[in-house]
């Protein structure tokens, strides 16, 4: 019999759960028409785990972030056209 891989039982990190999260809400039908997502940092999920997350995203091309007074952040894009 086959053992069951280890990564198939290993649960998703805190990371790896928000960084789905906000790719679901930056994958929404209204976030991809508008070319905008607004994101939040929920209360169980890590600060140093949200600003990595945050970093990697300004890294992208074409990807601007706006800090919000009330600590959401507001993701930008631009899809470049193709030549």
């Amino acid at each position: 019999m086959a053992k069951p891989s280890s990564a198939a039982l290993t649960p998703p990190d805190a990371y790896e759960r928000l960084a789905i999260r906000v790719q679901k809400i930056i994958n929404s039908t209204s976030a991809q028409k508008a070319k905008a997502a607004l994101i939040f940092r929920l209360p169980d999920e890590p600060e140093d785990e949200w600003q990595r997350l945050l970093e990697e995203i300004a890294e992208n091309d074409n990807v601007t972030l706006a800090y919000r007074d009330d600590g959401g952040v507001q993701i930008f894009w631009v899809v470049p056209k193709e030549d």
